[in-house]
This record gives C-alpha cells, sequence and structure tokens, in this order.
C-alpha cells in the first residue's frame, strides 16, 4: 500500500472507531458510558505521549502534572467562564507550562529527563497545595456547575479522536520525520539541519495540550478535586505502560491496550487491586522479554516463532534430561584422548 492509501486506511477505521464510540452514551448503561470515559481519557494521554516520546525516545513523567493543571484550570473556570472555555484554557495553561519545562529540561535525556520530569510534577503538585491553603485556607475545591453526562462523555471522544487524528496526520509530516529522527540520532538530526531544540519543545508541547485538555474534562467527573486525586502519579505512570505495553512506537498500539487496561481497572481495581498492579506489572515484564514492539506488533508470524522458539527449546531440554548430552560429551573426550 502507497502512503495515501495507507493514511485513508487509517483514517477509516478511526472513523469507524468514532462511529462505535458514539453509540455508547445511547445503548450503554451508566457503568459502560464509565468504563468508556476512562478508556477515552488514557487514550488521548497514551496516544499524544506516543507521539512524542515513542518518537523520540525522551521518557516523560510529567502527564500527570499536565493533566492536573487541566483540571484545576477547568474547576476554576467552569462556573464563570463556561464550559468549552475551561477546556481550551485547560490545554492552553498546561501548554504554557510544558514550554516552560521543556526548555529547561528537554536537554537532558535517559534517566536524568524522567526523574526532573517527575520531580516538577512533584513540584507543581505541591505548590497548587500550598496556594491553596495560603489563599483559600483549604485544600481541594467542591464543583458546584456540572455539565451533563453525554456532554462530558461527548467532549472527552472528541478530544481522544483528535488525539488519535493529530498523530496520524503528524507522523506522516516533516515534523514527524523529525521527532524519529531524534530519536534514532539527535547528533545526526542536527547535522542535517534539524532544530532539536525546537521540535522537541513543540512537541512535548502539543503532548501537554491534550493531557490538559483531559484533565480539564474529567475534573468534572469528580464533585470534589484535590491536589492529592489530579495530579496523582499514578495517572502518569501507567500512560507510560499503556504506551509501552501498547507499542510506543506505533500508532494503533496506545489504543489498544488503552482499551485493554480500561477494562482491567473496572474489573480488578476496586475489588482486587493488588492482583491488578500485578498484572500490569506482569504484562510489562512480558512484553520488554517477548514482544518489545508491544501488542501492535503482534502478528500470525509472531505467535509461529513462538512455537518454534518453545518447540526448539524443549528439544534441548528433552536432550540435557535424558543424558544423550552428558554421553555424547563423553565420547567426544574419549576420542580425543585415543586421537
Amino acid at each position: 500500500m502507497n502512503p495515501r492509501q495507507l493514511l485513508t486506511r487509517d483514517l477509516l477505521v478511526l472513523f469507524g472507531l468514532t462511529g462505535w464510540a458514539l453509540s455508547i452514551p445511547y445503548y450503554g448503561s451508566e457503568f459502560v458510558v464509565a468504563m468508556a470515559l476512562t478508556c477515552l481519557m488514557y487514550i488521548a494521554l497514551a496516544t499524544s505521549w506516543s507521539l512524542f516520546c515513542g518518537s523520540t525516545r525522551y521518557l516523560s513523567l510529567a502527564t500527570s502534572a499536565f493533566f492536573g493543571i487541566g483540571a484545576y484550570t477547568g474547576a476554576l473556570t467552569l462556573e464563570g467562564q463556561g464550559w468549552a472555555t475551561a477546556i481550551v484554557l485547560g490545554a492552553g495553561i498546561a501548554t504554557g507550562v510544558a514550554v516552560v519545562m521543556g526548555a529547561l529540561v528537554l536537554h537532558l535525556r535517559g534517566t536524568y529527563f524522567a526523574v526532573l520530569t517527575f520531580g516538577m510534577t512533584e513540584l507543581i503538585r505541591h505548590a497548587i497545595t500550598y496556594w491553596e491553603k495560603q489563599v483559600t485556607g483549604t485544600v481541594g475545591r467542591v464543583l458546584t456547575v456540572v455539565p451533563e453526562r453525554d456532554t462530558i462523555y461527548l467532549t472527552m471522544l472528541l478530544i481522544a479522536v483528535l488525539a488519535v487524528a493529530t498523530s496520524i496526520v503528524l507522523r506522516r509530516t516533516r515534523f514527524g520525520l523529525a521527532l524519529r529522527g531524534i530519536g534514532s540520532d539527535e547528533q545526526r538530526a542536527m547535522t542535517l539541519g534539524v532544530d532539536t531544540r525546537l521540535i522537541k519543545i513543540a512537541g512535548f508541547a502539543l503532548t501537554a495540550a491534550f493531557a490538559g485538555a483531559a484533565g480539564a474534562a474529567m475534573s468534572v467527573r469528580w464533585t470534589y478535586i484535590d491536589p492529592t486525586t489530579v495530579f496523582n502519579p499514578f495517572i502518569g505512570f501507567q500512560t507510560v505502560l499503556i504506551a509501552l505495553i501498547g507499542g510506543a512506537a506505533t500508532l494503533w498500539g496506545p489504543l489498544i491496550a488503552a482499551i485493554v487496561f480500561s477494562l482491567l481497572a473496572e474489573t480488578l481495581r476496586l475489588q482486587m487491586p493488588q492482583l491488578y498492579m500485578m498484572t500490569l506489572g506482569l504484562l510489562l515484564i512480558l512484553s520488554v522479554l517477548y514482544l518489545p514492539g508491544g501488542l501492535a506488533s503482534l502478528r500470525a508470524d509472531t505467535f509461529k516463532q513462538w512455537w518454534r522458539d518453545m518447540r526448539d527449546e524443549w528439544k534441548r531440554k528433552r536432550y540435557e534430561w535424558s543424558g544423550d548430552k552428558a554421553r555424547d560429551k563423553q565420547r567426544e573426550k574419549e576420542r580425543r584422548v585415543v586421537i
């Protein structure tokens, strides 16, 4: 398939999934809609995270910071400015923070970058906690204006669809090529004339915009929000896990993994939280060991290769356990002595 056909295929798949998701509020129960909301939130977060981090191989742990900034912005502006303005402001302020944060830390890579983004997330959380204590005298706030369920759902669906559509389009542009070039060899990209600093800041800010919009939309799901809830590091960690297990460098991997883990979250987390966390860890380990490309890299040939590897391993073990290996070694040793 040529690039235009691939683009058409991806957009048609997105269109079909969007149509299916639109029917959920009208035919699904409250539980199904709540589960779909969680799923859409992680689709937006993981897809936007993968667009930057999967391409450049920068491990960002700042997702929960941008999500929390968007949530607090939405909660503060919803009553006076309206729903659409709250979403836009949440995305905009998160983007501004990301530009400043990126300018400060994107010259680093690897562990240093990951640790600093996590540290800045905690700094923002504690700064907002301190501000609330000093200004309002309390920590957290009650949301008195809450849109209807369908409005929240459709808004979150729009954000998720825009995140996936942006990923589909940008991966085929010079901007997406520059991001992948940075991930492959940043020095070589600079040599070829790519302004790597500007590209990285723009990609980082794009991730923050979707995270901030998702936070603003999801803030009204809780009637009460506080820094511990909306800046919860688990939101960022789970976003990273979903992207890595689904395939951070792929288009559809984060979406597939977000659906799987949203179902697991709603099914296991409330009843058996330890089992849910163990499942996350086990899937990450298995993905790293046996499926480095993530769930999106699964093909029929993948299962055939696994079967061949298991069969060869079984033959090798049976050869050892039967004693044939030891006897062959003894015969070889005796033959050398005779010679």
